[in-house]
């Protein structure tokens, strides 16, 4: 055995006699060798990843990561600091898959890696019981996200924000947590407790059956981007099903490495939604859209669940190319603004999803769309990539900020982390401009053309 070899491998691991058989992954999913031989290392995907971008270094490249998650299945290097350090910084962002000819999965090997080091080296102390707090204790529990969503509420309309403001007491808060907190929206009641089971076409007539995935934290701090879907969906024919026994998608658990988990909440949503008789599963979330897209691998040893996944993967669809397929009632009102769009990561590299969106604000009468150089770059927030490692987020967002034009009045996007991240960085940067999700820009498109309508109607009324 290499002189050090075994040193490195205390962490947690079985016996010795493992590590000397050669691979260091030694819990179920280990990092799949048909995904990490498939890197041939040309380094066509360098300059599409934002983490090299900035730091230059060739272990926090995707070609850089994947030679590290080989070394260690080769049993070359050990699951310690060195290892977990590129890993952890990864956005999990994807654009590598875009620019890689040989479609290497990276995104699906990170996440495979973290799963592994987090049983190799445990998280301890105030960072284990943040982690089991909110990964366990509240995200995979709608009543209790629900709860906190009402929490939230008392504390932007109680007047206790305003007076934690005053004096000062938030100054104690990490820099980063208070600008987040400074664009936090205003918390509405959650849709998945609000809403009835079954909303109805307006139309008189539906056209289709579809469910609505509500997610997490989606559902506590944007639930208004969930009226919206509704209203949309249902003028368009939709009849909408919000299943009561959904859960999180589980997409924070996997990229942070708790994949038992994210495979227990994969296997929840799985029945509710397989069980609900709908056509189509409608995300308006992009990481939501791509982990539940990604079932059928997570769950892949699952001989129960592995065809179940299958089913319920295929049912998964984006908001934006949902409407795009079925065709949706182009709206009349005119709305006379200039929109930029921001390509969330995992709706542009995850689900390769780009043009609909686009041709989605482009039917909005009116509409300027500008577009941005750069459009698919990570903005930084990558789930709670924003939290846990702040410097770089920043220096991201940054970067996305100076590309977005500053005529623009209205910013859009797809996915609730880049709607915090930008809308921190629009606060920050003095941008006019208001951060809002695709969907709600149609929606308003539709309700200013319901206004008008009824003006009419009143002057018609007036002069009879």
């Amino acid at each position: 055995m290499p002189s050090g070899l075994w040193e490195g491998c205390k962490l947690n691991l079985p016996k010795e006699s493992d590590c000397i058989s050669g691979s260091h992954y030694l819990w179920e999913d280990p990092p799949d060798e048909e995904k990490y031989s498939q890197c041939v290392h040309c380094g066509l995907c360098l300059e599409s990843c934002p983490t090299y971008q900035e730091m230059g270094q060739e272990q926090q490249s995707p070609r850089g990561r994947v030679h590290l998650i080989k070394a260690a299945a080769e049993g070359k290097i050990q699951l310690n600091e060195a290892f977990s350090n590129p890993i952890f910084t990864c956005l999990d962002c994807r654009a590598c898959e875009t620019a890689c000819p040989a479609g290497v999965q990276v995104g699906l090997l990170i996440e495979e890696a973290r799963g592994q080091i987090r049983q190799a080296i445990p998280l301890k102390g105030w960072r284990k019981w943040i982690s089991s707090l909110f990964f366990r204790k509240v995200f995979p529990y709608p009543s209790r996200l629900q709860l906190l969503g009402k929490l939230l509420r008392f504390y932007q309309k109680s007047g206790l924000r305003t007076l934690l403001h005053r004096i000062g007491l938030l100054r104690v808060v990490p820099s980063h947590l208070r600008a987040m907190e400074a664009i936090l929206p205003e918390a509405k009641p959650s849709v998945l407790s609000t809403y009835p089971t079954t909303i109805k076409s307006s139309l008189g007539e539906t056209k289709r059956r579809v469910a609505l995935f509500t997610g997490c934290v989606m559902d506590v701090i944007f639930s208004d981007v969930h009226e919206a879907t509704i209203r949309v969906l249902a003028r368009n024919g939709s009849e909408v099903v919000i299943p009561r026994e959904q859960r999180c998608c589980g997409a924070l658990h996997i990229h942070a490495g708790d994949r038992q988990t994210g495979k227990r909440l994969a296997r929840e949503n799985i029945d509710a939604f397989l069980t609900a008789g709908v056509d189509t599963i409608i995300v308006n979330s992009a990481g939501c859209g791509c982990a539940l897209k990604e079932y059928p691998e997570l769950l892949h040893s699952d001989p129960v669940y592995r065809q179940k996944a299958e089913r319920f993967s295929a049912k998964v669809e984006d908001i934006s190319k949902f409407l795009h397929q079925v065709g949706y009632e182009k709206p009349e009102a005119h709305l006379d603004t200039q929109v930029a769009y921001h390509d969330a990561c995992h709706l542009a590299h995850g689900q390769g999803i780009r043009e609909e969106p686009r041709q989605l604000l482009q039917q909005i009468p009116g509409v300027k769309l500008l577009e941005l150089p750069d459009a698919d770059r990570c903005c930084g927030s990558a789930g709670i990539y924003n939290l846990t490692n702040p410097e770089m987020a920043e220096a991201l967002l940054d970067r996305k900020m100076d590309d977005i034009p500053r005529e623009a009045e209205w910013i859009t996007m797809g996915n609730p982390g880049c709607m915090l991240q930008v809308a921190k960085g629009v606060k920050k940067h003095g941008h006019k401009g208001r951060v809002v999700h695709t969907i709600q820009l149609l929606d308003w498109a539709y309700a200013q053309e319901t206004d008008r309508s009824l003006e009419r109607d009143q002057v018609a009324g007036q002069r009879r």
